[in-house]
């Protein structure tokens, strides 16, 4: 552990230049003693580090020195891909992980492209979660994600739709992190299958290797299951006749499905009238939802067909109209 630690003190300084003993202290998360001594221990070891004295002081370490000890662990190389997610790596329990393999690749590179790596971190952040909502906190997140690193069958307990528990044995696949929620893509008697981590109830890794399947490509299986799952989603179509305003809130209102389809009407040649009005058809969810996703573009969007969702709509309309006198 200790000699980890004096490897992190000599990469941060090799990284930032000049630290002082609180900043190193804060960064590795030990005592402004500890990190006195570790300083005290790299100096008898040969590291050429000194200290300037007072209120701009610091450590650092003699112009031009440079070590090649940079070699990452496996866990380390692979938390590299969560490098645009320190929230996903830490939920995954790689945030240490993580920290430790980015410090080893900054030292790795040369000064220029190191600067430059510096200012993009800087001037760039990646938030995953949509608005008024973050990452799910899942207990089984991190033995998931182990059972998924190591190839092992996991036996879950799991709330399918309707509150119905059942209970499977699955081969993990990947683990997908989709607007802040967690997903896993599975193996489970012979098929291909899709799992949201916050219905997993219990979770006991049987310590089983399986063969992960050579031709299974996790960013396939998902845009091929999410493509299927939209469409399971909005059976039904409504057509519809959009302002100018409403064709601008359709992003918002009606999600990536709707925006497709504004954009597959006007590719496909329809124009808005003279008033910039346009008749497209939009998908919708089935029974009322679909009713409550109309109404809230409120008067700038008309339903047209079928007659069937039209009428359910109007009559929505002329109750709140009563209601509000």
């Amino acid at each position: 552990m200790r000699a980890s630690r004096l490897l992190s003190i000599l990469l941060l300084l090799q990284n930032r230049g000049r630290m002082t003993a609180d900043e190193l202290a804060a960064e590795l998360e030990v005592s402004v003693r500890t990190v006195y001594r570790d300083i005290e221990a790299l100096s008898a070891s040969g590291v050429p580090v000194y200290a300037d004295r007072g209120r701009a002081g610091g450590y650092q370490l003699v112009d031009g020195y440079r070590t090649r000890l940079t070699g990452m662990t496996e866990e380390e190389a692979q938390s590299l891909s969560l490098a645009g997610l320190p929230v996903a790596a830490a939920e995954l329990g790689l945030g240490t992980v993580l920290a430790a393999a980015q410090l080893k690749l900054y030292a790795a590179l040369p000064q220029e492209l190191r600067s430059r790596a510096g200012r993009v971190a800087e001037r760039f952040y990646l938030d995953v979660p949509g608005w008024h909502r973050g990452i799910e906190s899942l207990p089984v997140l991190s033995a998931v994600a182990d059972a998924v690193w190591g190839s092992r069958r996991i036996r879950i307990r799991y709330e399918r739709w309707g509150q119905r528990v059942v209970e499977r044995v699955v081969e993990p696949l990947g683990l997908i992190l989709k607007a802040g929620n967690w997903y896993l893509a599975g193996r489970c008697e012979g098929t291909d299958r899709t799992y949201r981590i916050s219905r997993v109830l219990e979770l006991d890794d049987l310590g089983e290797e399986f063969e992960r399947p050579v031709d299974f490509d996790l960013a396939r299986y998902w845009r091929d299951w999410s493509e299927q799952f939209e469409r399971r989603m909005y059976p039904r179509v409504a057509v519809v006749r959009l302002s100018p305003r409403a064709q601008a809130l359709v992003p918002f209102y009606a999600g990536s499905v709707g925006a497709r389809a504004l954009r597959a009407a006007v590719e496909g040649g329809a124009e808005p009238d003279e008033h910039g009005w346009l008749t497209m058809e939009l998908p919708v969810e089935p029974g009322e939802p679909a009713i409550g996703e109309l109404l809230r573009f409120g008067p700038h969007l008309e339903v047209l067909a079928p007659a069937d969702l039209r009428a359910p709509v109007a009559e929505a309309i002329e109750e709140m109209s009563a209601s509000y006198g």
